[in-house]
Order: C-alpha cells, then sequence, then structure tokens
C-alpha cells in the first residue's frame, strides 16, 4: 500500500516543505521560493510584470514617506504592487484585502510570504491618501519611461480624446435641497453647495449624452495605444481647454470635431506638432478625404477611451485624478505584458 505523503510547511522567512517520495523513500526539501514557482502558473501576467519592471527601484522614492522609528509596518513597495493589483483586478479595498490574502499568485507577486500577515482593507486608503495624486503622477511617469527603453512609444503620431467620468448618477434630493432655497433648479452654477462631490459638475458630449461628474483627458501613444498622458478637470470645462497639459513635443496630433478651434490649433503649432485635426463641416478649410483618413488612422485606438471605467471611485478631483492614473499605469502594463516577447520561464526568486 503506498505510503501517505506528508508535506509540513514551517513559519520561517523561507519556509521548508517537506514530503516523503514513496518511490525513494528519501526527504525531499522545497524553499518557500519553490513552493511559489510551483503554485502560480506559468502564463500569469504578473510573473512578466515582475521581469519587466524593477519594483524596488521604482518605489525607492516614496520610501521617505515613511519613518525608521516606532511600529514597522507594510513595506511600501509591497503595497504599491498591491494597488497595481487592485485597478489591474478592479477590486474594492475589501475584494483586495481578500485577494492579497487567498490568492496565491497575487500573495507572491505582493511579495507576501506563505504565512506572512497581510494588510486589512483600512491600508490601501491610508496608502493612496499618503501617496497622494502627485507622486503617483511620478511614478507612472517612470513607468513609461521604462516602457519606452522596450520600444512601447513611437512618438509620431499621438491621439488625444475625453471621456466621460460619473460621479453621481442622480441627484433629486440635491435638486429638491435647491427649489425650497429658492432656486429654479439645480445646474452648474449652484450644484457646488448641494452635492457631496462640491468639484463635480455636469458635462454633454451631445444632447443624449450628459453626466455628472469629470472629464478624463488623455493622449494615447498610436505605436501601440499606451497612454502617455492624463489630466482630469470638471465635466463642463471643454475639450480643447484642457489641450495644452496634453501635448508631446513633436509629431502629428489626432483630435475630433470637438478641438476645432483656434485656440488649440495655435496650442498645437506652438508645441512644434502638426494638428491632424477632424475639421467640422461649417469649416471652409474642411478637406473631407482628408478628414476620412484621419478618422481611418486613429480608428483603431478609439477603444483606449471607450473602454475605460465611466465611474468615479472617489470624490474631488484630485482623488479621481489619482485612480485616472492609476488605471492608465495599469492598461499600459496590460499591453506591455501582450505586446512584449515572453520571456524565458526563470524560476520565481523572492
Amino acid at each position: 500500500m503506498p505510503s501517505q505523503q506528508i508535506v509540513e510547511t514551517v513559519k520561517k522567512p523561507h519556509a521548508l516543505m517537506q514530503k516523503h517520495s514513496a518511490s525513494t523513500n528519501k526527504m525531499v526539501f522545497m524553499t518557500e521560493e519553490e513552493i511559489f514557482d510551483k503554485l502560480v502558473t506559468k502564463s500569469n501576467p504578473f510573473r512578466k510584470i515582475k521581469q519587466l519592471i524593477n519594483f524596488s527601484e521604482l518605489v525607492e522614492p516614496l520610501r521617505e514617506l515613511y519613518s525608521d522609528l516606532g511600529n514597522t509596518g507594510f513595506d511600501v513597495e509591497k503595497g504599491f504592487k498591491a494597488l497595481v493589483v487592485q485597478y489591474w483586478e478592479d477590486y474594492s479595498d475589501r475584494e483586495m484585502e481578500n485577494a492579497v490574502r487567498e490568492n496565491i499568485g497575487i500573495r507572491w507577486f505582493c511579495g507576501f510570504g506563505l504565512t506572512e500577515e497581510t494588510p486589512d482593507h483600512t491600508y490601501f486608503c491610508k496608502l493612496r491618501k499618503r501617496l497622494g495624486a502627485k507622486r503617483m503622477a511620478d511614478t507612472f511617469n517612470q513607468v513609461n519611461e521604462i516602457l519606452k527603453g522596450y520600444g512601447l512609444f513611437g512618438n509620431v503620431f499621438t491621439f488625444i480624446d475625453a471621456s466621460s467620468i460619473i460621479s453621481k448618477t442622480h441627484l433629486w434630493e440635491e435638486r429638491d435641497k435647491a427649489i425650497e432655497d429658492g432656486a429654479e433648479t439645480l445646474n452648474n452654477t449652484n450644484v457646488e453647495k448641494y452635492a457631496a462631490d462640491k468639484e463635480a459638475r455636469w458635462g454633454a458630449k451631445s444632447k443624449s449624452n450628459i453626466w455628472f461628474g469629470y472629464k478624463r483627458h488623455e493622449s494615447v501613444d498610436m505605436r501601440y495605444g499606451l497612454i502617455n498622458k492624463v489630466a482630469v478637470t470638471p465635466a463642463n470645462v471643454l475639450d480643447f481647454e484642457a489641450i495644452g497639459g496634453l501635448l508631446p513635443k513633436q509629431g502629428m496630433v489626432f483630435v475630433d470635431k470637438l478641438y476645432d478651434c483656434k485656440s488649440a490649433d495655435r496650442q498645437i503649432k506652438g508645441s512644434g506638432c502638426y494638428a491632424a485635426t477632424i475639421r467640422k463641416n461649417n469649416n471652409k478649410t474642411k478637406n473631407r478625404d482628408l478628414d476620412k483618413w484621419r478618422s481611418k488612422v486613429r480608428m483603431p485606438f478609439e477603444g483606449v477611451f471607450s473602454k475605460q471605467k465611466k465611474k468615479a471611485r472617489y470624490r474631488g478631483r484630485v482623488k479621481v485624478f489619482m485612480q485616472c492614473v492609476l488605471e492608465a499605469l495599469c492598461h499600459n502594463l496590460k499591453k506591455a505584458v501582450t505586446i512584449l516577447p515572453q520571456p524565458s520561464m526563470i524560476p520565481i526568486t523572492a
């Protein structure tokens, strides 16, 4: 009768797994790294991300936010990786708490040992607050520089557009309160007095596309569709008014009819770029054949904007900006995993 296999995990930084082999009658020891290597599938995308990005160097500027005094908390590298996973999978804070505790691949990627304690849901909110939108944007730019080193940015054609972020779907209570106070209706001139999100506004792309919240403005490099720059404004800000901070330093910039104005043309030209603007029908300089070609060139990249999350996770423009930066970061990493050749599957190391 075959002997029963015995598996024992020792609670040490490098745990050992001991099993009894029926065929050789010898004891085989496995390190914690070898256990992870057995359990984390070879196709797991976080394997490749860990090989593409040196997270220790990436988060080094963030370590200054923590003191060497007091109780020892979770390392910022583990926390940042957890944020990447959270936005990669679109987890809430509570879902992320469960994922990093129960999912062996996520536990390994974030850097937690087999028996190591993992953070609860309150940790992620505190971490985002400590990191802040500015530092997160700087980290996003650092990741883009790394991806540029892999040749994922062409810096020739750039597509700029805006998409909606909905803060709240209805404001009936706020409207009733405004009417009680003597206002005829609730609009962008008085909504900050009644809405929970004081910076959100109504915006419209058309008569049928109206929302309350913000606009996400992005520039997309048209080599592979990676996001280069991100900006967030209240929804009532016109698209062309935010173009200045999104422009590259060279190449051709593709924009739609909402950017067909002298102000946008002047800013594009001033940045050293050529404007590939789809002109309005009443523009005397409109060339329909040229605009048809421009639409065809940019069409493969329109999904970058249309498929993004439309709901604001947080209140306030700064927090929504941080959300958009993290979503853009994960978008670029997903593209990198798909585009770049699969590296050799080397054994996992801590």
